[in-house]
């Protein structure tokens, strides 16, 4: 079985491993990588060296709503924008839909938690709005 292992590249040096609490690095792209225990290699594996490009399509967004759909073989995240025009409804409009690996998932959410906490030490705790409960009986 293969073990995996997260490196973390600077955007302006794609050479550059940093460690994923880096003050210097706070939006850093997130790469699983597979490496083979050595019982299943001889030698060691260096990771490959990661080269960061942009597709024509590449763009950059805001969201402030994310819905993650899972399933065996996969996550899906659905970024959108929420907007409520009235107490009783609020609208969402989803733009963009990222399908990640179960490993991937995984090692966003360790990134996630990383950055989280240092954004917490700088800036001060993050207040969560509490959830609503529903009305009536739930079924």
């Amino acid at each position: 079985m293969n073990e995996v292992e997260v490196a973390v590249r600077s955007r302006g040096s794609p050479n550059r491993v940093l460690p994923p609490a880096s003050a210097k690095n706070q939006c850093a792209p997130l790469t699983v990588l597979p490496r083979y225990s050595r019982d299943i290699m001889s030698q060691p594996t260096q990771p490959p060296r990661i080269i960061l490009t942009q597709t024509p399509d590449y763009r950059e967004t805001y969201a402030n709503s994310v819905q993650v759909r899972v399933s065996v073989w996969d996550f899906l995240l659905t970024f959108g924008t929420a907007q409520q025009q009235t107490p009783e409804e609020v609208t969402i409009h989803n733009q963009q839909g990222v399908y990640l690996s179960p490993q991937q998932a995984k090692a966003l959410w360790n990134m996630l938690g990383q950055n989280l906490e240092q954004y917490e030490m700088t800036f001060g705790k993050i207040a969560l709005e509490p959830l609503q409960q529903p009305h009536g009986q739930v079924h």
